[in-house]
């Protein structure tokens, strides 16, 4: 796939050297990168680098939230029965499990369910109801649903029970009629910062309930490793609270005692004291928990997450495990299903989207082999397949397109609908799956523009090897403190170059998918830096071209580090390499910046 490289612009250019002697001469490439995070005086930076948990938000400044907190407060003091509602996600099943067991912590006979991803479907339902009052609840809590469920809403009145819903979901015009409805993305919510997780909103309902009871919150944050586990999983915006809550859960996760969790760990072959960043809980910890629901009950994770006997722990771990093997199984058949439909949908029209149908596709996949898709064709996408008598779908869009938006255009010929900006899911009748096809096809339209299209790579910034391999360590020491990294702020990519290929390149992993190389400044032998490309195995002769005939390579890509056999070293994690022409226009714009 062909890149653009594009360096990420500055509202104020002169703020990189106005900062950069505020916070010791810092290298360029670093102050650059932090005034791209609107870290912009010393004072944001000293807030930057030492957020602490001082700097979370009052709970009961939310919209409702008092109310919500003091009915959960009355549940507790009358030892009422309460039914906790999840949904079948990562998010969802630690929403849970985190609030199951803090009821149970204060004594209250709680028990919890979770919609079947194929009888049920997404979100709050009529069975859930049903079973909260077989089970003498007379409180549901909703964690992670709930934002659009207004029929439901109205059911669980007329079945004498309170409802409070905690959902992060964009809510329609109207909000269900609830006891209350904690969603920060209110258009009345006063609360400063709109991006929790579901179990994020959940975390503040126990925080309030329990300042309302005028109760320790330090039990509350005993979950944090639950609630690290949703933010990296759900992929929410790493800023604000959910950069504060992330760095203690992925603490609080590397000492955790829950024993589901350490054995889940275990069946994984992952040392819980090295997770140091989101991306070791996106791919390893949450697949096993997603899995439950994606091939079997989602109740099998909160089951887990819920274990105090490591025996039971172990077994159940193994089980997620194995439903996780079986689920990487079946995404690679129906990715390559996807593909061939996908070839023939380009082939056959103008697509500026793609939706694809098999009615035996597993539902509890189509959602990761849709993100597959659009990384291999870069167009918006919709996965579909048939469950019971409906269609359901998952959808997943490209860099500045809203599938959420998008898909209100079709909402006359969909059933249901929601999810955000860039991740959806919808339902429809088989009979309109053309007619969708179409009328998304024509929405993605309106929204897309030639440069949209082509897949770009933002550059923070221009660095030198030599900055990068210093013998003192600061720059890479000062890097790590950037994290955690997520969405709207990901780990830095760099412009490298021009530099050397320093040693012979060669492609390792299976069919030879994967890059290794090493590079060394242009006019230099120090210092060299490895650097492993995954999925480039195909740059491999661009690479022999530039030994074999001197050409200098330039490169954009993230710094990060590689732990091989005891031995920890700097890595660069390949995004893109060209042959240099000797006229780099990222580096020199990255110096004229700097030097504003």
């Amino acid at each position: 796939m062909t890149y653009r490289w594009m360096l990420r612009t500055l509202d104020d250019p002169g703020v990189v050297a106005q900062l950069q002697p505020r916070l010791n001469d810092l290298p360029t490439a670093l102050t650059r990168a932090l005034a791209l995070r609107d870290v912009n005086s010393f004072e944001a930076a000293r807030d930057f680098f030492r957020a602490s948990r001082s700097d979370l938000h009052n709970p009961l400044d939310m919209a409702d939230m008092p109310r919500a907190a003091e009915r959960v407060a009355a549940a507790i003091a009358d030892g009422e029965t309460v039914l906790v509602y999840g949904d079948y996600d990562v998010d969802g099943t630690t929403a849970t499990a985190m609030c199951t067991h803090f009821l149970h912590q204060q004594d209250v006979p709680a028990s919890f369910f979770i919609p079947d991803r194929y009888e049920d479907g997404y979100g709050l339902c009529k069975r859930g109801i049903d079973a909260a009052v077989e089970r003498g609840a007379s409180l549901i809590i909703a964690l992670d649903c709930g934002i659009t469920a207004h029929a439901e809403a109205d059911y669980a009145r007329e079945q004498g029970l309170d409802l409070i819903i905690c959902d992060h979901h964009t809510p329609k015009d109207t909000l269900p009629n609830a006891y209350a409805v904690l969603d920060p993305k209110r258009d009345d919510c006063a609360y400063p910062f709109t991006e929790l997780s579901g179990a994020g909103v959940g975390f503040k309902l126990l925080q309030a309930t329990q300042r309302v009871r005028g109760a320790s919150e330090d039990r509350v944050f005993d979950y944090l490793d639950l609630l690290g586990i949703s933010i990296a999983s759900d992929i929410v915006p790493m800023y604000g609270e959910n950069r504060i809550l992330m760095q203690e859960g992925l603490a609080a996760l590397q000492s955790t005692e829950r024993v589901g969790l350490r054995a889940l760990a275990k069946a994984a072959d992952l040392d819980l004291t090295s997770v140091k960043t989101t991306g070791n809980i996106v791919f390893t910890i949450g697949p096993r928990i997603n899995a439950a629901g994606r091939m079997a009950h989602a109740r099998k994770a909160v089951d887990l997450m819920l274990e105090s006997d490591p025996a039971t722990a172990r077994d159940q771990a193994e089980e997620l495990e194995q439903l996780n093997k079986e689920r990487r199984s079946l995404d690679e058949r129906i990715r390559k299903e996807a593909t061939k439909q996908a070839e023939r949908q380009i082939t056959a029209r103008t697509a500026h989207a793609l939706v694809l149908y098999d009615p035996d596709w597993h539902l509890g996949v189509i959602g990761i082999v849709a993100s597959r898709i659009v990384e291999q064709f870069y167009k918006p996408t919709i996965m579909l397949t048939r469950n019971g008598d409906a269609v359901k779908g998952s959808a997943r869009s490209i860099s500045g397109v809203n599938i959420y938006r998008a898909l209100t255009d079709c909402e006359d010929v969909l059933t249901q609908f929601g999810g955000h900006d860039y991740a959806a899911g919808m339902s429809l009748p088989e009979a309109n799956v053309s007619k969708l096809r179409d009328r998304f096809n024509e929405a993605i339209a309106e929204r897309i523009t030639p440069e949209l299209l082509t897949p770009t790579i933002k550059v923070d910034a221009h660095v030198d090897l030599e900055t990068i391999g210093t013998a003192d360590g600061r720059f890479w020491a000062v890097l790590q403190q950037f994290g955690p990294f997520g969405p709207s702020n990901p780990r830095p990519v760099f412009h490298l170059g021009p530099c050397r290929v320093a040693k012979s390149p060669r492609t390792v992993g299976r069919d030879d998918a994967h890059l290794k190389f090493t590079v060394a400044p242009a006019d230099t032998d120090a210092p060299q830096i490895d650097v492993i490309g995954f999925g480039q195995g195909d740059k491999l002769d661009l690479l022999r071209e530039s030994r074999r005939s001197g050409t200098p390579i330039e490169l954009v890509a993230k710094v990060d580090e590689n732990t091989w056999r005891g031995q920890t070293s700097i890595q660069l994690k390949l995004r893109d390499v060209r042959l240099y022409d000797g006229d780099s226009s990222l580096r020199a714009a990255s110096a004229q910046a700097a030097a504003q």
